[in-house]
C-alpha cells in the first residue's frame, strides 16, 4: 500500500491556491495592473511589482519541459512511489509548475509532450499533480 503524502500548512499568498485545488480547479495568479500571470503565488507581480492580484481559472493543459525520473526517495512517504517523474510542466498560461507525473506511461514521458491537471487527495488537503492527455487516433 502507497503512503500518503502530507502537504505542509499553506502560506497566506498561496492559501486560494490550495482551497482551489480541494475543489478540484488550477487557479493561477494574474496581475491586475499589468496583466502578468504567476506561480508560485506572490503577494505582488514579479513585473511590475502592484500588490493587486486576482485569480484565474487555469485550463489545466500544458506541455512537459523538462523530465527526470528519481530512482531513490527523498523521504519515507515515496518509497512505495518510486520510481517516479518529476516534471517541469509549462501551462498554457505560461507558467511553470514543478510537480509529478502520474499515470500510464509518465516513466517514459518527454520533453514536448501534452499534459493534464490530476488531482491528489493527501492526508491533509489535494495536491494537483499531471498526466500525460491521451493522444487521439
Amino acid at each position: 500500500m502507497t503512503a500518503q503524502l502530507t502537504l505542509r500548512e499553506p502560506e497566506a499568498d498561496g492559501k486560494p491556491f490550495w482551497e482551489a485545488a480541494a475543489e478540484g480547479r488550477l487557479i493561477i495568479q494574474r496581475c491586475c495592473s499589468c496583466g502578468t500571470v504567476r506561480f508560485p503565488p506572490r503577494h505582488q507581480c514579479t513585473k511590475c511589482w502592484s500588490p493587486e492580484t486576482e485569480w484565474i481559472n487555469a485550463t489545466g493543459h500544458g506541455e512537459i519541459e523538462s523530465v527526470t525520473v528519481i530512482h531513490r526517495a527523498p523521504t519515507p512517504a515515496f518509497r512505495d512511489r518510486v520510481p517516479f517523474a518529476l516534471v517541469a510542466v509549462t501551462l498554457d498560461e505560461g507558467v511553470r509548475m514543478i510537480t509529478d507525473l502520474l499515470g500510464d506511461g509518465a516513466l517514459q514521458a518527454r520533453i514536448g509532450d501534452k499534459v493534464e491537471v490530476c488531482f491528489e487527495t493527501c492526508t491533509n488537503g489535494t495536491l494537483p499533480q499531471f498526466r500525460l492527455t491521451r493522444s487521439e487516433p
